[in-house]
Formats: C-alpha cells, sequence, structure tokens
C-alpha cells in the first residue's frame, strides 16, 4: 500500500489530493515556488519542499526538482493533478526508473495519447469512431492542399501534440489554407516544440461530450458516465455538468462502450478521459483522450457517488477497480462553474492580485474546490482560477437554482471575477432549456457582457450622492452582492423608496 504521495501541483488540485489522502491515511507532501510559500496548499500538507522561482519552468516543470523532493522526502508515490508534469511521458518514465510509483498511466500510453496523430491510428484501428481526416503530418503547402480538398471543406488545422485550443486553425475557404496551416504550425512549435500538424473534418455545432474511464491492471476498465462541455471559450472549458443534457439512454450507452474500448486499446491503467464530438445528428466522433485527472472531475464523484482520486491511488498501488459497470448509475444533476480572477469587460483578462475577502458560498448542495483565503495575494505566474463551484440538485433545474444562490452569494472583493459572467450564462434561454453548443458564448456574449454606458456612469454618480444622504441620516441601506465581479456593476445597493439601481463604488 502506498504510505506517502507527492503532490506535484499546487492550488485547488493539490489540496483535492490532500483530503484523499488524510481518509486513506496516507501522508501528504507539497511542493511550493518562492510565489506560493503562502499558498493555502503549503499549510495543509503533512511536509512541504521548496522548489524553485515563481516561474512554473523553473519549478513545477523541472523533473529533477520533483523527484529530488520525493526523495528527501521519501515519497513512494507521486500524484500530478492535472497541467504541469501530468501528461509528461519522460516524468512518468522518470519514476519508474526512480522506483517511485507515478499515479497515473505509463509513459508509453501518455506519448501514444498524447500525440493525436498516433491516438487516432489507435482509435480506428480499435473501431472507435473518429472525426474524418487525415493520420499523417502535413509536410508542405501542396500537401496542405491536396488533403484539405479530400476531406473537404471546413476543416480544422489541429497541432499533433497540442491542447488547450493551441496550434488550431478553422478553415473554411480554400484561399485561407496556406495561412492557416501554417499559422497553426508556427503555433505549435511555440507552444509544444512541434509543428506537426494534420486535418479533420470540422463538425459544425457539435456538443463537446467526455466519459470519465478508469482502468487498472488487472485487464478491468469502465466508464463513469459522460460530462456535457460545450460552454467553452476559445476551447476552454466554463460550465460544466453531468448528465448531458443532450444524452439519451441508446447513447449513453453507445458512447460509454466506445469510451472503454478506447482505454482497452491502449491498455490504459488509471483515471483518464475520453472526448467525443457529437453533431446535431448525435452522430459521435472521437475527438482526444487525457491521460490524467480533469479539471472538471468533482461533478462525476457528485452523481455516481466514486471518489476519483481514491481509485487512483488504490489503482496505482496494484489493487483492481473498486466497481463493476453494472453497479454504477446516475443520481442526481451536478454542474461545475469555474471561478476566475479575470476581467470578462476586457477579454477576460487576468485580475491577479491581493483577495481582501474571500466567503465561498454554503448551503445544500454545494462543494468549492478552492485554494483562495482573504488576504490571500493570487500570483501572477499562473493560471488564475481562484476556485470551482460544484453545485449537486436532485435534478437539473435544482441545479441551476442552486448555482445562481451559489454564486449571488460568493463574496470576492480586491481582484475582478467573472462571477456576473456565469450568472449570466445561467439566465440564457437556450442554457436554461440544455439546447446549446460549443458556439454557445460566442453566439451570447453581447449578453453575457454588457459594458456601461456614458450615460449610466453620470447615473450613477447621482445615485452615490443620493446613497451618501441616506447614510447620513442613518437610513439602513443593505449590500447585495460584494463581488468586484463584472462589468456591469460591482456591488448593488437597495434603498427605501421606489428607486432602485446599481452602483459601481
Amino acid at each position: 500500500m502506498i504510505k506517502k504521495i507527492l503532490i506535484a501541483n499546487r492550488g485547488e488540485i493539490a489540496i483535492r489530493v490532500m483530503y484523499t489522502c488524510r481518509e486513506m491515511g496516507i501522508k501528504s507532501v507539497a511542493v511550493f515556488s518562492e510565489a506560493d510559500r503562502n499558498s493555502q496548499h503549503v499549510r495543509l500538507a503533512d511536509e512541504a519542499y521548496f522548489i524553485g522561482p515563481a516561474a512554473s519552468a523553473e519549478s513545477y516543470l523541472v523533473i529533477d526538482k520533483i523527484i529530488d523532493a520525493a526523495k528527501k522526502s521519501g515519497a513512494d508515490a507521486i500524484h500530478p493533478g492535472y497541467g504541469f508534469l501530468s501528461e509528461n511521458a519522460e516524468f512518468s518514465d522518470r519514476c519508474k526508473t526512480e522506483g517511485i510509483t507515478f499515479i497515473g498511466p505509463t509513459s508509453e500510453v501518455i506519448s501514444v495519447m498524447g500525440d493525436k496523430i498516433s491516438a487516432r491510428k489507435k482509435m480506428i484501428a480499435a473501431g472507435v469512431e473518429v472525426v474524418p481526416g487525415t493520420k499523417e503530418n502535413l509536410e508542405s503547402d501542396e500537401d496542405a492542399l491536396r488533403v484539405v480538398k479530400e476531406v473537404g471543406l471546413p476543416v480544422m488545422i489541429k497541432a499533433s501534440a497540442g491542447g488547450g485550443g493551441k496550434g488550431m486553425r478553422l478553415v473554411r475557404k480554400e484561399e485561407d489554407i496556406i495561412s492557416g496551416v501554417r499559422a497553426a504550425k508556427s503555433e505549435a512549435l511555440a507552444g509544444f516544440g512541434d509543428d506537426t500538424v494534420y486535418v479533420e473534418k470540422f463538425v459544425e455545432n457539435p456538443h463537446h461530450i467526455e466519459f470519465q474511464v478508469l482502468g487498472d491492471s488487472h485487464g478491468n476498465a469502465i466508464h463513469l458516465f459522460e460530462r456535457e462541455c460545450s460552454v467553452q471559450r476559445r476551447h476552454q472549458k466554463v460550465i460544466e455538468e453531468t448528465p448531458s443534457p443532450l444524452m439519451t439512454p441508446e447513447l449513453r450507452a453507445k458512447m460509454g462502450k466506445q469510451a472503454v474500448m478506447a482505454a482497452q486499446a491502449v491498455d490504459y491503467v488509471g483515471a483518464g478521459t475520453v472526448e467525443f464530438l457529437v453533431d446535431d445528428d448525435l452522430n459521435y466522433y472521437f475527438l482526444e483522450m487525457n491521460t490524467r485527472l480533469q479539471v472538471e472531475h468533482p461533478i462525476t464523484e457528485q452523481v455516481t457517488r466514486v471518489d476519483l482520486v481514491r481509485q487512483q491511488i488504490q489503482i496505482a498501488g496494484g489493487m483492481a477497480i473498486e466497481y463493476k459497470q453494472e453497479e454504477l448509475y446516475q443520481q442526481g444533476h451536478s454542474i461545475e462553474a469555474r471561478i476566475y480572477a479575470e476581467d470578462p469587460c476586457t477579454n477576460f483578462m487576468p485580475s491577479p492580485g491581493l483577495v481582501k475577502n474571500h466567503t465561498a458560498p454554503q448551503g445544500p448542495g454545494v462543494r468549492v474546490d478552492g485554494y483562495v483565503y482573504s488576504n490571500y495575494e493570487i500570483p501572477i505566474h499562473y493560471d488564475p482560477m481562484i476556485s470551482k463551484l460544484i453545485i449537486t440538485g436532485k435534478n437539473r433545474e435544482q441545479a441551476i437554482a442552486r448555482m445562481k444562490r451559489a454564486l449571488y452569494s460568493y463574496k470576492i472583493s480586491g481582484v475582478r471575477t467573472n462571477i456576473r459572467f456565469l450568472n449570466r450564462i445561467l439566465e440564457t434561454d437556450s442554457f436554461v432549456s440544455g439546447n446549446y453548443n460549443t458556439q454557445f458564448i460566442d453566439e451570447n456574449i453581447d449578453f453575457l457582457i454588457q459594458k456601461e454606458t456614458p450615460a449610466d456612469s453620470h447615473d450613477k454618480l447621482a445615485i452615490a450622492a443620493s446613497f451618501i444622504h441616506y447614510m447620513k441620516n442613518n437610513v439602513v441601506v443593505k449590500a447585495e452582492n460584494g463581488n468586484d465581479a463584472d462589468c456591469e456593476e460591482t456591488s448593488k445597493w437597495k434603498a427605501f423608496g421606489k428607486r432602485q439601481s446599481s452602483l459601481r463604488l
């Protein structure tokens, strides 16, 4: 049995892993950079080791420093979390060489599924439905023109080593093929050190559906149902939910079977995610496989009551998966919203800085996976996510209502956040009806982001004067929302009388 785990990550995912370690009686070891000396994950760990400067390239991404910390602490296993080294084949292989258990798949599996061209080949051979396209690198401009014409416009040019929306270009016109390929190659080389790109047929207005899978070293593989991930901005997920509003029992069974086939095709060991695109006619296509835990894994935990981190640790320790496929079912509905320190009004510019107040929501069905606290300074060096707000209800309607209530009561001041933006997503007709796809944010951006006009600002000066007058006369004024959260308002004030308006203070 694994006795001590070093978490090669930071923030909320490091804390999430620590919670399960504590329940299992396993010691946890944190690593931290200069920017994270006061981070919550350092405080909660049983031990913590300094690994260098704030820049991740000099700390969290340096394999030698992580391995050295593991050796010094006596950790017999490493959990990579997500991001950083979680899908790094060299890191997985190095752990094996050093006699440290890597809580994740083998380096061979990471390499195969991390390269999208090799992954496509594997899936085609296994009988998994894939998006029509190529299986080879585009070597030249002439090659690109020929291949795109064979596949048929529109197409998506994609980096084979890519992820997170980088190295991708949508091409709709023949005259844009060469420039699209060159742009994708350039971005892929800069982002991943590899300019290999391939072509996929562009699926119009798809749903992005992913299936959670588990595989063990005893040949077992199961899925834990789907997550709907279509609310995206620039291919980055914003809100996820499960079950998917699109799903039927028949479609779930078919896609779940394909997800398990994908895992079995590479002898997958650990927790992973098989991602699909689903078109308007409910045709589905394999997109990629993430060989790690996903940011949105909590909503699967909520509806299946399976601790995915616990399963990861047990599987890495040589145990079989704790569940049979027929034992699993979905109960209730869960939604996750990602809370970011960013300003939707300035093209979602990150807003790091000192968090003056952080009061997370509570109440029925509320789970908050985060790491920020009052008077904590969010570093400029990493992803600006503050927390994940996970809401569960007996059905989708209750989950949405609870999410609205929780967002309304989430108090964050000192930095800009996307809370009001998230609330507006929940207010759109297409989201409420469940009839949305990956174009949702683009199609609703004018409603989701509403900026003030000069007239609004002038009106608020008058309201401010009225507010001060009321305060001087000891009239109770209620602050309804303390979030420095959106372009339209950071606080709302309700005073006596008929007049009710918003005020930026």
